[in-house]
Order: C-alpha cells, then structure tokens, then sequence
C-alpha cells in the first residue's frame, strides 16, 4: 500500500490569488471615483491591495526555497541511510555516501552564491 503525504496546509493557487487582488484592486477603484467622499479610506485599501503582487512573489520564493531544503534533508537521510546499511555490511568505507551528499550539496551551494567560485557548470 502506498502513502501519499499530504501536506497540512494546501498552497493556494497563487496565480489566482493575483488574479483575485486584480478585480478587486479595480473594484475598489471604481469605488473610489464614484464616492470621492470616502478617498481617505480607498486610498488605504488600494494601499493594501498594493501590496499582494510582492507578497505573491515572496511566497513564490518561499516555497522553491522549502522544497530546495526538503530535497536536500530527504538527500541527506538516504545518505545516512546507505551509510548504516554499508556499516552494517562491513565496507571499509561506510561514510562515502555521507560525504559524498555533503560534498554535492557543498558545490551546488556554491553554484548559487553570488560572489563565490562556482559560478555554475
């Protein structure tokens, strides 16, 4: 039997998420321009409405971060993983596989670090 994880909390879709804060970012203009009366409050929604594109992109960022740092843990188990079982098995050199993930992800970090001497393949 297979177990799909399910995560706790879905992702909402972001794209609809923007799409969402576009219509009413219009609405509240058109709002707006026909009670002028109220511009103090329009003007800060509109404000907070203005804000929703770069939180989009933060959150965007966010995720690809997390499942970067989820690969990489689930890369460093199944490391650890062969490590044991080479223990267990008497090879002569049971932490290769453990220092073989480090050096990888060492390298790859590199690759991504601005101002570093990786600067990719």
């Amino acid at each position: 039997m297979t177990h799909r994880y399910r995560h706790p909390y879905p992702h909402p879709d972001l794209e609809s998420v923007a799409t969402r804060n576009t219509t009413a970012t219009h609405l509240v203009a058109t709002f707006a321009k026909s009670a002028s009366a109220l511009n103090e409050m329009w003007r800060h929604i509109l404000e907070a409405l203005a804000d929703t594109p770069d939180l989009i992109d933060q959150v965007a960022s966010l995720r690809a971060d997390l499942a970067a740092t989820r690969r990489r843990r689930a890369d460093l188990i199944a490391a650890i993983q062969a490590t044991l079982s080479a223990h267990a098995d008497g090879d002569r050199d049971p932490l290769y596989y453990i220092r073989d993930e480090l050096g990888h992800q060492q390298r790859a970090d590199a690759r991504h670090v601005p101002g570093t001497s990786g600067g990719g393949r």
